[in-house]
C-alpha cells in the first residue's frame, strides 16, 4: 500500500517542458552574472586561471533551484485540486 500511495505522488510531480525550458533561461541569465562576479579574469577575457568547475556549478546550481522550485508548486496545485474538487 506504502508503495502504491508513493507511485501515486510520484507521478503526480511531473516535470513539464516548459518547466525545464524555463530552469535553463534561469540558469543561463543567472549563471552567466554569477560568473562575471565570481571569476573577474572573466572581463579581461584571461582564461588561464579559470575553473571549469566552479564555472559549470554556477550554472547548474540556478538550473536546479529553478527546477525545484517548478516541481513544487506544481505539486501544490495537484493537492490543491485533489481537495478542492
Amino acid at each position: 500500500m506504502a508503495e502504491q500511495n508513493f507511485r501515486l505522488r510520484f507521478k503526480n510531480i511531473e516535470v513539464s517542458k516548459n518547466s525545464v525550458r524555463r530552469a535553463i533561461r534561469v540558469a543561463i541569465l543567472v549563471g552567466i552574472i554569477l560568473n562575471l562576479i565570481n571569476n573577474p579574469q572573466l572581463f579581461s577575457l584571461s582564461f588561464t586561471r579559470l575553473n571549469i568547475y566552479k564555472v559549470l556549478l554556477t550554472f547548474l546550481v540556478p538550473f536546479c533551484v529553478s527546477l525545484y522550485s517548478s516541481i513544487l508548486a506544481n505539486r501544490s496545485k495537484c493537492h490543491e485540486k485533489e481537495t478542492n474538487p
